[in-house]
């Protein structure tokens, strides 16, 4: 048996718990493939797309109804050696990658005012546009479950705003477009156990803002985000369902006890119906 088919057999068998069945979950409870899509897989070279890749092969593999994808990933300026390293992978998982070059990178490096935020919008920008030249109607992004709560507690904590990471969302500049996020459900300590498993070694954000930096063996650096794990973990240790809990609060949002709300851009007050 070769190593690909190795690591494909322990995400149904060994991982299924807590991979697979959280994957088909997800994709299941918020209707995020359908028949007849052509999605592309976005891979920026970390453990969860690469995951994200892998899940969907077999996903396509075994699934009840067909649709096509591309494996698309953006080189936005890697060095050299990270660029190798996602196209080395890509081959040990039998992940039929279509690269295409971009200089995001330069773009960025001298921006001292949110430069991680610029390049974000800027690759989902490039990735939405590459991926609707290949004719496909959707993309789709490896965040995970741990990315949703993080989220959520920091726009409690810094945005002052209950806000989540959805787990599709419409395009508002590539007509047409979707975004999905297959991974909403899976834990990202499960990813790590079985990059571990499978003795796997992914490439971390990579950017020239991060790459040296010294990060930790899950390739953590001193961020917001990482501000909230520390946070979650210590809530934790009172309350062993505080990822959960979190979770269920976006989900359970109960709008006669919420003093004021956003919808489609428009504020609403509980006063407006107070005397009602």
């Amino acid at each position: 048996m070769e190593r690909y088919q190795e690591i494909e057999r322990n995400i149904i068998k060994k991982f299924r718990k807590q991979l697979w069945r959280p994957f088909i979950r997800g994709i299941q409870d918020y209707e995020l493939i359908q028949e007849g899509d052509k999605i592309a897989v976005c891979i920026s070279g970390g453990k969860d797309s690469m995951l994200l890749a892998k899940m969907m092969q077999e996903l396509q593999r075994h699934g009840k109804f067909p649709f096509e994808m591309v494996f698309l990933v953006m080189n936005p300026g890697y060095n050299p050696e990270n660029r190798q390293r996602i196209i080395d992978n890509a081959q040990i998982l039998n992940v039929p990658i279509t690269m295409f070059e971009s200089e995001i990178f330069d773009t960025v490096v001298n921006i001292e005012d949110s430069p991680c935020y610029l390049c974000a919008r800027m690759r989902r920008g490039y990735l939405y546009s590459k991926a609707q030249e290949l004719g496909c109607n959707k993309i789709a992004l490896g965040h995970h479950f741990d990315d949703v709560i993080e989220t959520i507690l920091m726009g409690m904590l810094y945005g002052g705003q209950i806000q989540t990471m959805m787990p599709k969302l419409h395009s508002t500049n590539f007509e047409g477009m979707q975004l999905i996020r297959p991974m909403y459900l899976v834990k990202e300590e499960d990813i790590i156990e079985w990059a571990r498993y499978n003795d796997l070694h992914f490439i971390q954000c990579a950017c020239r803002f991060t790459e040296n930096r010294t990060v930790d063996e899950e390739g953590v650096s001193n961020s917001k985000r990482q501000e909230m794990k520390e946070l979650i973990k210590r809530f934790r240790t009172i309350n062993p369902h505080i990822e959960s809990n979190i979770f269920r609060s976006v989900e359970n949002v109960n709008l006669n006890t919420v003093i004021a709300y956003k919808k489609d851009g428009q504020t609403h007050h509980f006063l407006e119906t107070y005397d009602r």
